[in-house]
């Protein structure tokens, strides 16, 4: 399989549009044998995005170990994390854990992980703030790409993706937030604009959102992701044959036309609020 890929942002390297997601088995404790077998059959099958976070319970140490043992296929693969630190110091003490556990001297993206408010935002951004431990780490080489996540507010986001000097910006990619509207009528343009590179999340709603009896599945639900104007979705997995139809989604089906979307979109308009349990105040 051909998996379609598109460049990350303005300057970065191509990658598989569909990516492994953090959730899923990784997101997880002392599940080794079954957390390796889906990252294994992710990258036999040709992934290029491999998303984790110092928060994702064992997500590095699974993918630490599975380098260790494959360090050639490292060097195929975009790696990414993500840290949720404060302060400078905090955030390059983490950053240092993270390529420990992960037996790493680099990371490809390291993301500000999910700016939630104002004061948030004012604390990374302000005097001795996480902002200057990405940035710093970014000119010292110990990362490539830094980026900015989150799912509560839109307009927080957006402000974030706008000002800071980021290469990135990880958002939720669902018919729910067609209905509700922000991260992809402003967060999504905004950031294409200043060419970033967009990546989807909660494109199954950790699988909350699927539904067969209302024809509500996966490989919908991805096809809609990757019909969005960002350039990688992510996707958590639990098994191999998970990851192979994750693929299947992005390599075999065509992209959405609008009629379609909309269809899928009116499935969800009576619930979207509750639905969008991620935002936090919805």
């Amino acid at each position: 399989m051909s998996i379609p890929t598109m460049p990350f942002g303005a300057n970065g390297p191509d990658l598989t549009r569909i990516g492994l997601g953090g959730e899923g088995v990784l997101r997880t404790h002392g599940r080794d044998r079954e957390a390796q077998a889906v990252i294994q059959e992710a990258i036999d099958l040709g992934i290029t995005y491999f998303d984790s976070a110092a928060a994702y319970a064992g997500s590095q140490a699974y993918l630490g170990q599975v380098w260790r043992k494959r360090p050639d296929d490292r060097e195929k693969i975009f790696q990414t994390s993500k840290s949720a630190q404060r302060s400078a110091s905090a955030a390059l003490s983490e950053l240092e854990n993270t390529l420990r556990t992960m037996g790493l001297e680099y990371l490809d993206l390291w993301q500000i992980h999910d700016v939630r408010t104002m004061a948030d935002f004012n604390r990374i951004a302000g005097p001795s703030g996480a902002l200057e431990a990405f940035v710093q780490a970014k000119k010292q080489g110990k990362v490539r790409f830094i980026g900015v996540t989150g799912h509560h507010d839109p307009a927080i986001l957006t402000l974030a993706a706008m000002e800071w000097p980021v290469d990135s910006v990880l958002l939720p990619v669902n018919p729910v937030e067609a209905v509700l509207g922000g991260f992809l009528d402003q967060t999504v343009p905004a950031a294409r604009e200043k060419g970033l590179a967009v990546i989807g999340m909660k494109v199954l709603g950790a699988s909350h959102y699927l539904a067969p009896q209302a024809d509500i599945t996966a490989d919908r639900l991805i096809r809609f992701a990757l019909s969005q104007p960002v350039t990688h979705a992510i996707v958590g997995c639990s098994t191999p044959d998970e990851v192979r139809r994750m693929i299947r989604s992005a390599t075999e089906s065509r992209l959405m036309s609008r009629p379609e979307q909309e269809q899928l979109i009116e499935l969800f308009r009576p619930h979207a609020r509750r639905l969008a349990y991620y935002r936090g105040t919805v």
